[in-house]
């Protein structure tokens, strides 16, 4: 008898906690989020999931994500786009309830180009919910139910352009916070989900056998998995991966038993939806060190193993700026061609270009950068794409910071970080005034993408814009000295969370409370101004000095140069010197293909320079590079290389319709985001 009554003053607080959050949740519980750089909630207790964000009880701070007040989603908001209150590129709503864990199991169909998938998640509530929601793209949902087999009425809407559709999970009964649940999914991917890249045996070097491989950042996760696509909530995961028999599979975790045909993995450490990845293809691997192998199809297995020899000593290096490596292995993969990044930090998994295999390991900061996103971006974890430089900037500033300490002299080590932050000064510079435009949104480090997809916001500027914010405070508090133990510190406390710009600078301003400099900091203008940076850091100019002599002198009219002129450069100073060159007006085609001869440039297969040429080349309208140019293009989806080529040739009136062809009968073969980015550029789509 005490029992049943229980049970029923239990389901009746249920249902006046559900009557009381349906009719009041909103007007009630965000009322008074207006402030910039924090908010206030009148929550009544504490509501922390997955260690990455927190709501505080009582009236006080919570994280904010930007200066407008995302409580009341008027219908003018709705209209920017903005797909939830805590995250304009996602429709989930993890403050109500949070997926903690996966089990995951795929059948990999090359055939038709297929993700065969089911998904069990362990579900946090977190408010009175009567729904879950989550988000997908162009999926197949075959089979809906709870962990015990009950069917579950779901519902998907219309698809959101290049953001992908809300599925809407109903709920058999009302679920109360502190409550968990257990959802399976069975579902099935599209063959042409923009996570992933299906490519023929002849588009790779062994040419007999297809490849996959996936690319999640920023919410393209959303397409091979139903989820909570918003680097806010982190979720631990286990996958058992079927393929054909003579494939590899590698996922962004640790590799288990391989067994009839069947892979197994376990990450532990929790991860945001963008870090899932997962490439199968039939490759081989080297040793690197203790806790490091690289893979690649044989064909490049053993420049692969030469090039990234020195793993373990940027692992190492790393260790003693941002303390432990947590993730237990550190593997890279050497992917096709048509990978469209430098490299991404899927975690124990990082996936590299092969415009990396320079042969001189002058292409190692890419490895050393990805090393540091294990701590920033994977560990430190932007909550939202609007605080995106929180990810790339403090990864910049740390890769060059580690690669700097690699050399044991003090002036030669400060000298080599001040020349690749003027190196990336430059392409910050290209980036503000001759891509983007000064006053392009996109410009600030902190964006607004109500209505956009992060992909539309990237470029350069969260990277480089970003990194000297932080130069530029390292040096207004007195050096490295003072600043290197507020980034451990930084690492320490905010690790395994997502936050935002506000969080950040909250903590910044406690730690140094007693440095009267920081009131210094005009917040507003580095945040939210468009265009270049306030202030430029006074940066050591010694190695670009010998450039800019050389530059001068390729600028004098008939004089003579000679390959001593440049002998004595490193390949950065080469890049350098190009670089300075694309800064200005082109030059005549003669003195152009003299500086290639006599500087032994036009024959360099570092694709870097080899870029940065072709660059030249076009600019200066050099008919008998157009064909080199396109093989570029074609060859390779580093956008980095691509977008920029696109652009000078379709700046170039006499071979755009040739340049727009080119783009159209390669669209087939590139990534999603590489063909969606290259329509812009090319003003195929607005």
């Amino acid at each position: 008898m005490k029992k049943k009554k229980i049970e029923k003053c239990l389901s009746f607080g249920a249902v006046i906690g559900k009557v009381v959050t349906r009719h009041f949740r909103f007007p009630f519980r965000c009322s008074i989020f207006t402030r910039k750089q924090g908010a206030y909630s009148v929550f009544t207790r504490k509501l922390s999931f997955d260690n990455s964000f927190t709501f505080t009880a009582g009236i006080q701070k919570v994280p904010y994500i930007d200066n407008r007040s995302y409580c009341f989603l008027n219908k003018a908001e709705k209209a920017m786009g903005a797909l939830s209150p805590l995250d304009p590129s996602s429709f989930s709503r993890p403050e109500f309830a949070i997926i903690k864990h996966i089990d995951l199991t795929y059948n990999v169909d090359f055939e038709k180009k297929v993700l065969h998938g089911t998904a069990l998640y362990n579900i946090q509530v977190l408010d009175y919910i009567e729904d879950l929601i989550l988000d997908t793209r162009d999926l197949t949902i075959e089979q809906l139910e709870l962990d015990d087999g009950t069917p579950l009425r779901f519902n998907i809407d219309e698809t959101v352009p290049n953001l992908g559709s809300k599925l809407t999970i109903n709920l058999p009964q009302s679920a109360a916070p502190e409550q968990k649940l257990q959802i399976r999914i069975k579902y099935s991917s599209a063959p042409t989900a923009t996570a992933l890249q299906w490519l023929e045996a002849s588009q790779t070097a062994g040419k007999v056998h297809p490849y996959m491989f996936s690319q999640c950042q920023p919410i393209h996760a959303r397409s091979i998995l139903p989820c909570q696509d918003t680097p806010a909530v982190k979720f631990t995961y286990q996958a058992k991966v079927t393929a054909p028999a003579e494939f590899t599979v590698l996922m962004s975790a640790i590799r288990g038993e391989a067994a009839n045909n069947t892979t197994s993995f376990n990450q532990p450490v929790p991860i945001p939806s963008y870090l899932l990845a997962i490439a199968v293809a039939v490759l081989e691997n080297r040793k690197l060190g203790p806790r490091s192998h690289v893979w690649s199809e044989k064909e490049e297995i053993e420049k692969s193993a030469w090039e990234f020899a020195e793993t373990e000593k940027y692992l190492q290096a790393a260790e003693k700026m941002c303390g432990p490596y947590q993730w237990t292995q550190y593997d890279l993969l050497v992917l096709p061609p048509s990978f469209p990044y430098g490299g991404m930090e899927n975690p124990c998994l990082t996936f590299v270009t092969p415009t990396l295999l320079a042969g001189d390991r002058s292409q190692a900061d890419v490895i050393i950068h990805e090393i540091m996103h294990s701590w920033t971006g994977n560990l430190v974890t932007n909550r939202n794409f609007e605080h995106f430089w929180l990810n790339e900037g403090f990864t910049v500033y740390l890769e060059r910071k580690v690669a700097a300490s690699l050399i044991q002299d003090p002036l030669e080590a400060k000298q080599c970080r001040d020349f690749e932050s003027l190196l990336g000064l430059q392409e910050l510079k290209e980036t503000i005034n001759n891509e983007l435009g000064v006053n392009n949104s996109f410009t600030s480090l902190v964006v607004k993408l109500d209505g956009f997809s992060p992909d539309d916001a990237f470029s350069r500027v969260p990277y480089e814009k970003g990194s000297l914010f932080l130069r530029y405070l390292e040096d207004l508090v007195g050096g490295p000295n003072k600043f290197d133990p507020f980034m451990r510190s930084y690492l320490d406390k905010f690790q395994r969370q997502s936050i935002d710009t506000y969080q950040f600078k909250d903590y910044l301003l406690d730690y140094f409370k007693d440095s009267k400099e920081m009131s210094t900091v005009d917040w507003d203008i580095w945040l939210y101004k468009t265009g270049m940076p306030p202030v430029i850091p006074d940066y050591d100019t010694t190695r670009t000095k010998a450039v800019k002599q050389v530059v001068d002198k390729i600028n004098v009219p008939n004089s003579e140069l000679a390959y001593h002129d440049v002998a004595g450069f490193s390949p950065h100073q080469i890049i350098n010197l190009l670089q300075s060159l694309i800064e200005q007006d082109p030059l005549p085609l003669e003195k152009l293909q003299n500086v290639g001869v006599v500087y032994k440039i036009c024959t360099s297969k570092n694709s870097e320079i080899e870029f940065r040429w072709l660059r030249l080349c076009i600019r200066s309208k050099d008919k008998t590079k157009l064909e080199d140019a396109f093989a570029f293009v074609n060859n390779q989806g580093r956008m980095k290389y691509v977008r920029p080529l696109y652009r000078d040739l379709y700046a170039w009136e006499e071979v755009r319709e040739k340049t727009i062809e080119n783009f159209q009968k390669n669209e087939p073969f590139m990534m999603h985001v590489s063909a969606y980015m290259l329509k812009k550029d090319l003003h195929l789509v607005e």
